[in-house]
């Protein structure tokens, strides 16, 4: 009786046991999937970088801090600036005002317009859409907008600069094209495309020629393949997943009286004009570390395939002879005895913008600057640390 009544006990605490681990097992599933669902929540994608050695960084920030101070950072300067190495800071600095008149300082948090950087996330989520099989590289625009006369202009040849057209600053000019005295919209630069009055300067994919309009217009494509606005859809599809909580789309129409202006050097503040409207090509405002979460990203299979990789940060313009090039929203240096540089530089009335990515390094520096200023372009010096880039790290 004894013996039975033993098999039995350990029968049932085995019983008990395995409903344990069964248990424990499910609720470690459960944690794992909100682990999951939190990670893409906040823009988590799985990249694990190679941890900086501190003797390292302890040896390259002071030298990162002595050529800000000598070259970019000054008691004229205000904006932000932030140099990281493997997803990790190594130094960063806020100075001046967002608006001067209040005496409101710049701060980390502090978003300031990205000028032209804007095309890099625009890029972005139209890249994303072509992972996603919502788009191709290849479909002609006129696939999406059926009025466009020109059916020869691609998703790829906008993106990298090949597309042709003129740039809507220049069109718009024109008394007989625009009056200046209404606000130009995205839509509106379509229209004018599709009267066919507009003609092209140069014959699509036959040579680099930067343009604004490419930008506009990708703008559009990403409403129309997202059924959003383009200040929604990035923030949805671009902003959220990243969790860049200090980057928006300037809406002009809502935003224009109650966001800070940019000045001149002299901090004269810059009125808005008829072509601040236009979102895309310019308009996104943004932090240094909300660009160094983007920044990482771009690094993830998961936000950009290998393959798509190659497609993005490869020259395509090599009619003429020289190191400079453009990617599918990057601009490229290229030469013969060092690694590719990655960089968008951005200017946009006193907004002054830098953005360098060093894909060989795992090295991100950033510098925006809301008081016009083109010390930020100095930035590009401070890769000579890293690696053998042919810039002077001193005058």
């Amino acid at each position: 009786m004894f013996k039975f009544n033993l098999i039995y006990l350990s029968f049932f605490s085995l019983l008990i046991l395995n409903s344990c681990k069964e248990k424990t097992k499910q609720k470690t599933q459960i944690a794992s999937q909100d682990q999951d669902q939190q990670l893409q929540k906040h823009g988590d994608f799985d990249i694990t970088f190679l941890p900086l050695e501190k003797s390292f960084k302890d040896s390259i920030t002071p030298q990162i801090q002595q050529f800000l101070n000598d070259n970019i950072i000054d008691d004229d300067f205000s904006g932000s600036i932030l140099i990281a190495k493997n997803g990790k800071t190594l130094y960063e600095s806020y100075q001046g005002y967002t608006d001067y008149q209040k005496k409101i300082k710049v701060s980390a948090t502090t978003p300031i317009h990205l000028a032209s950087i804007s095309k890099v996330l625009t890029a972005a989520v139209i890249l994303r859409m072509v992972d996603k099989n919502q788009l191709q590289l290849d479909q002609s625009l006129q696939s999406i907008f059926p009025e466009f006369p020109y059916k020869e202009i691609t998703i790829r040849t906008l993106l990298n600069h090949r597309s042709g057209l003129r740039r809507y600053s220049y069109f718009t000019d024109e008394e007989t094209v625009w009056d200046k005295k209404n606000v130009l919209t995205n839509q509106d630069i379509l229209n004018l495309l599709c009267t066919g009055n507009i003609p092209l300067e140069a014959t699509p994919d036959k040579r680099f020629a930067y343009c604004n309009t490419n930008y506009a217009l990708l703008a559009l494509v990403i409403e129309k393949i997202s059924g959003l606005p383009y200040k929604k859809a990035m923030q949805k599809l671009l902003f959220e997943p990243l969790d860049m909580k200090n980057t928006f789309v300037f809406d002009y129409f809502t935003q224009k009286d109650s966001t800070p202006p940019s000045y001149k050097s002299t901090w004269e503040a810059i009125p808005n004009d008829y072509l601040d409207a236009v979102y895309g090509d310019k308009n996104i405002y943004s932090t240094p570390q909300d660009l160094l979460k983007f920044d990482k990203a771009t690094y993830s299979n998961r936000f950009f395939s290998d393959s798509l990789r190659k497609e993005i940060f490869r020259g395509y313009s090599y009619e003429k002879k020289g190191e400079k090039n453009y990617g599918l929203g990057i601009r490229l240096r290229e030469w013969d005895d060092a690694p590719t540089f990655y960089y968008h530089n951005g200017w946009w009335h006193g907004n002054t913008t830098s953005y360098i990515t060093l894909k060989n390094d795992t090295v991100t520096c950033i510098a925006l600057a809301n008081k016009y200023t083109k010390k930020v372009y100095q930035i590009k010096r401070l890769s000579s640390l890293f690696d053998n880039y042919p810039f002077e790290l001193e005058d």
